[in-house]
């Protein structure tokens, strides 16, 4: 029966039949068949509608909410650059202009022939080895002209991505310094047999003891995270990993995921002992796609070691699995809350709280929610004990942290140090040298200036999800900080208006003022914007957004300084900029097809 159906009909069916018809998993759904079709059709969300009995509407609201998933025909290559501030300080942008000509292509546009679009993705976590892109879901690192040429070539032979040259895709740990985690030399089991010889009241116990906090940023307590979703009422219990490191500058979970899988998993594992769940779900960005299969690997032999499954480690009644879900593109979907949509089948709108999700999180059901290196962290208090864990780092900050170092240094990659070291020191080791600025935690944390460089990071001082982008003084930072900016208008998930247009009009003054409009008038806007921002946000986000505005404007004000062109107010608008697009389909560029401004006339 199935071998007479169409493409796109035996998709659906596969896709549906596999996920048993459960409209939570619409998104893995409309991934798998846009993997298999190319996009999401029109008749394949015909389809969907009828076997999931689902309204039309929030099967195409959900496909037009991910940046991954497409309800138009794209190119067979889809090439996403990464575009990240550290990918554009090494000639991104360039490279992408350079492969638009060589193969025809506009940029955001597909090929008149179908075989081939470019665009941009806001980051591809790879950024310590950039200029990186994404070609068909799969990470290209180390982008220079020669290679652009040579993929340019695979792509005109419409070469199958499974025959393209094997370095291309060499992804790398690149570890430059190990401490207690990274240093580690746990055999799979290890932590659970320590943890099930103490007993799942002693083990959360002992995560209490250890002070470990949330290592995305917000920094909750672990213990007191693992207790309340333990003590809630609910009929189930989940375990989420977030994997969603969508933060530009932070790659640390990448490695994590690929060379410490069985830490992760394990960490998560504890987590189900401690608190009784039953199932558990690894929500992995759709950048690392790529990493997928090696994850499903690593699952299948846990369960072969009787690390997952029903009685785990021979434990009567300590039944416990885990899936992965991909995401498909949205940043905001590292917000525990709107990831917890995203699980349930959702656009990745976050919610509002209380209540949390350790009392109803993923199906109304009290839901732990950690970052990675947390739950890999928790393995080492289950097999050394909480006190000893609390006596690395500071007395507020306890234990190591793994920082994402990248841009203007000699060696960027992966540092792990016990909390409390300081910003210089972190310097010192990655080789970089004339240091303007360092942006630590990504664009939603803080910009650094030298006169800051000896404070510390720790929650009580620079708390960090682990960014840490490296900036030297042939940097312009304002142009740091409208990298940004763009950035949070393209992600913001527009559910709030003062989000939505806010980080708009946001993004239009820096462009204002880099487009030479800019006027005293424009810094009190964005102060304004900030306050708005700030109060009537929804979500973090919101909160964020003008963070690096705000801390370049005080830090840096000779970079502004130099786009306040004008004493008074100034429109933004300006004619001759608009005529540049009928300027290039035209091919003119002469003085006649521009419009001077001095004179108000056409030449």
């Amino acid at each position: 029966m199935t071998e007479t159906m169409d493409p796109v009909t035996k998709a659906v069916a596969a896709t549906v039949a596999r996920y048993r018809k459960d409209p939570h998993y619409i998104l893995q759904m409309l991934r798998e068949i846009q993997e298999a079709c190319d996009w999401i059709s029109p008749e394949a969300v015909d389809l969907l509608q009828e076997a999931l009995r689902l309204p039309r509407t929030k099967i195409e609201g959900v496909a037009g909410f991910y940046a991954f998933l497409y309800t138009r025909p794209r190119g067979r290559y889809r090439v996403l650059f990464s575009d990240n501030i550290t990918d554009r300080m090494l000639g991104n942008i360039e490279l992408l202009d350079y492969m638009c000509k060589q193969l025809w292509v506009e940029r955001g546009k597909t090929s008149e022939d179908g075989l081939v679009s470019i665009d941009t993705a806001s980051c591809t976590g790879v950024c310590d080895q950039g200029p990186a892109l994404l070609v068909n879901n799969c990470a290209i690192t180390r982008m220079t002209r020669a290679r652009a040429d040579e993929i340019c070539e695979l792509i005109r032979n419409k070469v199958a991505l499974a025959d393209w040259p094997r370095e291309y895709f060499l992804v790398e740990d690149q570890i430059r310094r190990k401490d207690v985690l990274l240093g580690s030399e746990l055999e799979p089991g290890d932590a659970l047999a320590a943890a099930l010889a103490r007993g799942a009241e002693a083990l959360l116990g002992e995560v209490k003891a250890s002070n470990l906090r949330g290592r995305g940023g917000a920094g909750f307590g672990t213990g007191l995270k693992w207790e309340a979703c333990r003590n809630a009422q609910g009929t189930t219990r989940y375990v989420v990993c977030n994997a969603d490191e969508g933060e530009p500058g932070t790659f640390k979970d990448r490695v994590l995921l690929s060379s410490y899988a069985d830490m992760v998993f394990e960490g998560m594992t504890l987590c189900a002992l401690a608190t009784e769940a039953t199932k558990g779900m690894l929500y992995l960005r759709g950048e690392y796609r790529y990493l997928l299969d090696h994850l499903d690997g690593v699952l299948k032999q846990r369960r072969r070691l009787k690390l997952l499954g029903s009685g785990i480690l021979g434990r009567p009644g300590f039944d416990f699995d885990i899936e992965i879900q991909l995401g498909a593109g949205a940043y905001i979907c590292g917000e525990e809350s709107a990831l917890i949509e995203s699980l349930e089948g959702k656009r990745g709108t976050p919610r509002n709280r209380p209540p949390f999700p350790v009392t109803h999180g993923y199906l109304d059901q009290p839901t732990v929610v950690n970052n990675v290196e947390t739950f890999a962290a928790s393995c080492l208090v289950a097999l050394r004990g909480g006190a000893w864990y609390a006596g690395i780092g500071t007395a507020a900050s306890a234990g190591t942290k793994i920082l994402s170092v990248s841009g203007d240094c000699a060696l960027p990659g992966l540092y792990e140090y016990p909390f409390g070291v300081s910003v210089s020191e972190v310097l010192q080791a990655c080789g970089a040298l004339d240091v303007q600025a360092v942006q630590v935690s990504g664009p939603s944390g803080m910009c650094l200036s030298a006169l800051e460089f000896a404070r510390c990071i720790a929650f009580e001082d620079i708390p960090t999800a682990g960014a840490f982008m490296v900036f030297n003084y042939s940097r312009d930072m304002f142009e740091v900080a409208r990298n940004f900016v763009h950035f949070f208008a393209h992600e913001s998930c527009g559910f709030c208006t003062p989000c939505r247009v806010g980080t708009s009009l946001l993004k239009k003054l820096m462009d204002k003022l880099n487009n030479g409009h800019g006027s005293p008038y424009d810094l009190v806007e964005i102060d304004k914007l900030n306050r708005l921002l700030q109060s009537m946000s929804h979500c973090g986000l919101g909160h964020s957004a003008c963070n690096p505005v705000l801390d370049t404007i005080v830090k840096f004000r000779p970079a502004y300084e130099r786009r306040l062109q004008h004493k008074e107010f100034e429109p933004a608008f300006d004619l001759d900029r608009a005529l540049r697009k009928a300027r290039q389909m035209t091919g003119r560029d002469d003085a006649g097809a521009h419009f001077s401004t001095s004179s108000g006339e056409h030449e």
